[in-house]
């Protein structure tokens, strides 16, 4: 199980979770998207369909009709009803239950880096359980931390 910690300094979530969820979705990978805030859902919902002008990416908000054919699937809540095996915590809280997924994407920015470094270090002893932390450089690049 690995769990990526992403610290947003120089570059918003808008800017980041897309990517990361194109490729999940190239890879023939499923993706969990979990925000608590009905606010955040809905602004990440319109945010997939219009973050590139030449490209959206397929998904729907969870307890829709058609949950389980979503390869992007977004909730309040970390319960794939679209068997993802992949997880992205937008909202900046660390929930245990994204343990049980392959892969955890964990975006936080400076309001939450107190949870986030409390989450890094409860995770240190963990069997099985490989972190990463990404961290932007000045030019806004991904840099591998730790």
């Amino acid at each position: 199980m690995q769990v990526d910690f992403y610290h947003l300094t120089a570059q918003p979530l808008e800017r980041v979770l897309p990517r990361i969820a194109e490729r999940v979705v190239e890879t023939g990978g499923r993706l969990l998207i979990v925000a608590e805030s009905a606010d955040q859902r809905g602004a990440l919902d319109r945010l997939l369909w219009t973050y590139a002008p030449d490209s959206f990416l397929p998904h729907a908000q969870a307890d829709g009709e058609s949950d389980t054919a979503q390869p992007i699937l977004i909730a309040d809540r970390p319960a794939a009803a679209n068997a993802a095996r992949n997880i992205a915590l937008a909202d900046g809280v660390w929930r245990e239950e994204a343990l049980g997924f392959d892969r955890a994407f964990h975006f936080f920015d400076e309001d939450r880096i107190t949870q986030a470094r409390a989450a890094w270090k409860a995770l240190a002893d963990r069997t099985g359980i490989e972190r990463r932390y990404w961290k932007q450089s000045d030019s806004g690049r991904w840099e591998q931390a730790a």
